[in-house]
């Protein structure tokens, strides 16, 4: 017998419509959700229940304790945050030290984050095995066009590409046209895409494929990978052919304005098990 207890549920919620999404999915579950909003990044839309600064976790945690509380999901987009909201309290403080002492990447800062959270009495939750109908469930292509036999050729290298600097913990995403054209680092996806557009300005539509996987490994608890209709847009203005990701794994913002997108824009979508 599931507890009453064990269906309440804290979303961290950053930028971006995925809260939203995670938040009515969840509901829709079943469960009783319980949303903080990051302050400076929520969208005042989402109305959540409370707001915290980057540095204030350690209220957000006596209120969660407070309220049952035993499952936490970290979702939604976070930049650079004013130094007044990083100011941390004494909880936060403690896992700022512990988060940075293992600064090697972002899976390792995440896994660090959640070992914290697990040590505070909280179970970190995957959002998208709680709600997987914002993922591309089943593998195959999506969209209208498919890859042709050069685009395969592409997204085996883009794959291979994908899980080397993914078991380095560099990054998640690649960009290969029979060379590796881009890798995603600490700039993030949005900011390697705006590269390759700059880069292929005023050229003829050119092709190649923009792969965003998981990384061997990683913990999908907190560094989520997703894609929305920007990154569909930006592919195509970048004049490559497709996009590639994981089942199951990466989420999907707009699952079907996104495929609808990608039919208008010409290019195909793929999603695998691998």
């Amino acid at each position: 017998m599931v507890k009453k207890s064990d269906k309440k549920i804290a979303i961290v919620a950053g930028a971006l419509d995925l809260p939203f999404l995670v938040r009515d999915a969840l509901r829709a579950r079943g469960w009783d959700v319980f949303v903080i909003g990051l302050k400076n990044f929520y969208d005042s839309r989402l109305n959540p229940d409370m707001v915290i600064r980057i540095g204030g976790g350690g209220v957000a945690v006596r209120t969660a304790r407070r309220m049952g509380i035993k499952n936490v999901t970290f979702v939604g987009a976070i930049g650079h945050p004013n130094l007044s909201d990083l100011r941390p309290d004494l909880w936060t403080l403690f896992a700022l030290f512990k988060i940075l002492k293992n600064q090697r990447g972002y899976d390792s800062m995440a896994v660090a984050l959640k070992n914290i959270m697990k040590n505070a009495g909280f179970n970190v939750v995957a959002a998208q095995d709680l709600a997987p109908e914002l993922t591309f469930e089943h593998a195959g292509i999506l969209t209208r066009k498919k890859p042709t036999a050069a685009d395969k050729k592409n997204i085996e290298r883009a794959i291979d590409v994908s899980h080397v600097i993914g078991a380095a913990d560099i990054g998640a995403s690649v960009v290969v046209d029979k060379q590796v054209i881009a890798v995603e680092a600490a700039e993030g996806t949005a900011r390697m895409l705006e590269r390759v557009v700059k880069m292929r300005k005023g050229h003829k539509k050119i092709g190649g494929v923009f792969a965003k996987m998981t990384k061997p490994g990683q913990d999908l608890c907190i560094d989520i990978p997703a894609i929305g209709v920007d990154t569909v847009n930006a592919v195509a203005d970048a004049k490559l052919n497709g996009i590639v990701v994981n089942t199951k794994t990466c989420f999907v913002v707009h699952k079907d304005t996104v495929i609808e997108t990608a039919n208008k824009r010409g290019i195909f979508i793929m999603a695998i098990d691998e």
